[in-house]
């Protein structure tokens, strides 16, 4: 075999399979619309802490977005999934996707006023949270209907991919947008956005109730509820992550380190938010690789382990292009996490209880970042962001350690067995 047929082999073995792109249009279509929208959704996610902090100059105000965010997420996230369980998902996404422009919308509005209300823009994230608290699960769990049981791994790591893209490209627009046309012009971005996300929702097929679905309600919820706390394997899924995000988030400091430790602005900024998804996204390109990788509970536990340490070298340095690269380290290692944790939860979770289940996984993966937010600008406003950034990683390892050697079952789970146990997966659709 030539030298470049072996090299040839060798990429196409660790490249992302697309497989899933390839044999549903439906899939395809909401990928589609989701990578467009998710691109004003990070703009969004920029601009409003870059907002609070040009009015407040305070890293605890900053960290307070958070707080706004995590309650509606609690309450309308868990009773989300219950609905996206018991309708028709297509209409619900229908139903979000307008809800949550409207509320982009209304940002808009108090920029190009200068309204320079905190009480305005934390209404406006904890709305625009609520209603992102039923969307994403519903969107979760429309994937497992679209694509094949063995393909889902493949199919995350696309859809992760495509997050970290926007992460890239929307904090870096916002940063040029709020530099050149203020903060109106980065909300008009978000807005406009939507388009795409609506547009691929109206041309998915009917995606009914699966199987063994109930009515949405307390009962419902509390029967999803019961289901996480009855397999510990799934349940550290969700305990690791919240182990990483609560400790190792250093978002809320991007702000202060901009301005303070690296003398920049706005700009500085947008690539200290956009670092993260850099690594994130050269990860996913290597999506053959992670696919083939069957311990997925070690798999978490090590990545999860990289992700903290990088943290913790990040909070130590005061050279910006060394941070940025140690950020993007970070987020390759938190992309690997996410794809085995959601590949674990998908295909442990049955048909009728997606939508509960991803509502779950949402409130977590959102949740624990928010929290992280509050704890961080409460340790850096206590003491200094970099203090709070040192501190945060150590502990994040310390955690993950802690949780490998309390539960080691975790580290034994093997996608294999686990797909084994599975029955026969439904047709999904095209």
């Amino acid at each position: 075999m030539t030298l470049a047929a072996l090299v040839g082999r060798a990429v196409r073995a660790v490249a992302s399979d697309i497989t899933p792109l390839r044999e549903s249009v439906a899939f395809r279509r909401l990928f589609a619309g989701q990578v467009v929208s998710l691109v004003g959704t990070q703009v969004t996610r920029v601009a409003v802490p870059l907002q609070v902090y040009a009015i407040t100059r305070s890293s605890l105000a900053v960290g307070l977005i958070g707080l706004a965010a995590l309650v509606p997420l609690v309450v309308f996230g868990l009773y989300g999934g219950s609905i996206a369980d018991a309708v028709d998902r297509r209409k619900l996404v229908l139903l979000t996707s307008t809800a949550t422009m409207l509320v982009s919308v209304a940002l808009l509005v108090q920029a190009v006023l200068r309204v320079n209300s905190l009480f305005v823009l934390f209404a406006c994230v904890a709305v625009q949270s609520a209603f992102a608290a039923v969307d994403s699960p519903t969107r979760r769990a429309i994937i497992p209907q679209l694509v094949r049981t063995e393909k889902l791994p493949a199919a995350n790591t696309l859809v992760y991919g495509s997050t970290q893209l926007a992460i890239i490209v929307g904090p870096l627009l916002a940063g040029v947008a709020v530099g050149a046309g203020g903060f109106g012009s980065a909300y008009a971005i978000d807005v406009g956005s939507f388009a795409a996300a609506f547009y691929a929702a109206v041309r998915l097929p009917s995606l009914p109730p699966g199987e063994g679905a109930r009515r949405a309600g307390l009962a419902s919820v509390v029967e999803g509820l019961r289901f996480v706390a009855g397999r510990p394997v799934v349940l550290m899924t969700f305990v690791a992550d919240l182990i990483a995000m609560i400790f190792g988030t250093p978002a809320a400091l991007f702000p202060a380190l901009a301005y303070g430790l690296y003398g920049g602005g706005a700009g500085t900024a947008g690539l200290l938010y956009s670092a993260p998804a850099v690594g994130a996204v050269i990860v996913t390109l290597l999506g053959g690789a992670i696919a083939r990788v069957h311990r997925h509970g070690l798999g978490v536990v090590l990545a999860i382990a990289v992700w903290g340490l990088a943290i913790t070298l990040f909070g130590l340095t005061s050279t910006l292009w060394l941070g940025l690269g140690l950020l993007a380290v970070a987020g390759a290692a938190d992309t690997v996490s996410a794809v085995y944790r959601s590949t674990i939860l998908q295909v442990a979770t049955p048909p009728g209880m997606q939508g509960r289940l991803q509502a779950v996984f949402i409130v977590v993966v959102v949740g624990g970042p928010r929290l992280g937010d509050l704890e961080a600008g409460a340790v850096a406003t206590a003491f200094s962001p970099r203090l709070s950034v040192v501190s945060g990683g150590l502990a994040c390892l310390a955690g993950i350690g802690l949780l490998a050697l309390a539960v080691p079952a975790f580290l034994r789970y093997d996608a294999r067995a686990a797909a084994a146990r599975q029955p026969a997966a439904e047709q999904p659709e095209a």
